[in-house]
């Protein structure tokens, strides 16, 4: 008999079992349960997201076709429907949520790179909007005939792992998140248009931390000194003082302004900062780097499932994206330690054939090789991981 362990089971084994029991024993989850521990729960979910279910049907489905090998998979015993939709409306989304920002640190310090000429870590934060059916979602009211949530998501642009993530309803305006950051001094925070709110940017101001965000056309301002060598593209470098007089009393400081031309796109930019030792395209190169939580975000939908959801509540909800951060962070640490020279969507498509193979993972690495085309990519879009 073949005694190699199944593929699932290889890939539970990079998660820290005791750091996810602590959890729960804080929360006193798994009090008089039996069989499906909040364990199981979890390797289900990211069974589920791994094998790209589409249901919660389809998960005990797909569940009860391999039931002989639910245990040496890590599951337990046999699954129902019953028990997983239960456990997943009544038990703490907590715990998910706190063994995700684990696995977060987790990746974050493998993956981690110095940053070159900037001494701090460099975070781009922004939403996406997951519409949900408001019959089927009552507690998610967005507009009269439509629900939806947010995932505020704060994403560090180095590691290329999403270090914090805030799940509000989609009525919440995005600058209220910022709120909930957790604030690094000395780190770069960059925000889109949406994100002027200057009594906020200058909270990040006060605990020497810098930002960088694209300016409204509508601001008003007095310059107070200009620079006059501008590197190419750059059209102006100016120090500023707003005039008007809500923004002059919420940022009564100097700021930066940088006026910058894409060749590619045949735009001018402007940007608000309030790094002073940087040069201009610096700030130019670093705003350019927030479209890689919009690339997280399409992967993320994409790739993994948060768009269906296998529950109807709000708890159900959140643990089901909890689980879909945790199966992102384990294929990173993945990738990371057993540095694979592949894409994420081919470890993705590689694992979800082969979850219950007998197969080790080098060797199942090893043996695959995809052709790279650029149907493929240009249909899945650029990976997140290289």
């Amino acid at each position: 008999m073949h005694k190699d362990k199944f593929v699932f089971a290889q890939l539970v084994s990079f998660l820290d079992r005791n750091r996810f029991n602590y959890i729960v024993r804080t929360y006193c989850c798994d009090k008089y349960v039996k069989h499906f521990t909040c364990w199981n729960q979890l390797l289900a979910l990211m069974f589920g997201q791994l094998s790209n279910r589409e249901s919660l049907r389809d998960l005990v489905v797909a569940l009860d076709a391999h039931r002989s090998k639910c245990y040496h998979l890590g599951l337990g015993k046999n699954i129902s429907k019953t028990s997983l939709a239960r456990a997943n409306q009544t038990r703490d989304y907590r715990i998910f949520e706190e063994f995700a920002y684990f696995l977060v640190n987790e990746a974050q310090r493998k993956r981690s790179i110095d940053i070159p000429n900037l001494g701090g870590n460099v975070y781009a934060f922004d939403s996406t909007t997951i519409d949900l059916c408001l019959n089927v979602f009552w507690w998610a009211k967005f507009r009269k005939k439509k629900g939806g949530i947010k995932i505020h998501t704060l994403y560090d642009v180095e590691t290329q792992i999403p270090t914090f993530f805030h799940i509000t309803g989609a009525s919440v305006h995005d600058t209220k998140a910022m709120d909930e950051i957790p604030y690094e001094p000395g780190s770069y925070y960059i925000f889109d248009r949406g994100y002027n709110d200057f009594k906020r940017l200058y909270k990040i101001h006060l605990i020497d931390a810098h930002f960088v965000i694209r300016a409204k056309k509508n601001l008003r301002y007095k310059p107070v000194k200009w620079k006059r060598r501008l590197a190419k593209n750059v059209l102006s470098d100016t120090t500023i003082l707003f005039t008007g007089y809500m923004p002059g009393r919420n940022y009564p400081g100097q700021l930066r302004l940088v006026r910058y031309r894409d060749e590619d796109q045949q735009r001018e930019f402007v940007f608000l900062t309030n790094a002073m030792d940087i040069s201009a395209l610096q700030v130019a190169e670093l705003y350019k780097n927030r479209w890689q939580v919009e690339l997280f975000f399409k992967w993320l939908k994409q790739h993994l499932k948060i768009k269906k959801f296998w529950g109807t509540t709000e708890n159900a909800v959140r643990i089901q994206i909890y689980a879909a951060m945790c199966t992102y962070c384990l294929v990173a640490i993945i990738q990371h330690d057993m540095k694979l020279n592949r894409s994420t969507y081919e470890v993705l498509q590689i694992l979800s054939i082969s979850l219950t193979d007998k197969t080790h993972l080098k060797d199942l690495f090893n043996k695959t090789n995809f052709q790279y085309d650029k149907e493929r990519v240009s249909l899945n879009g650029p990976s997140l991981f290289d």
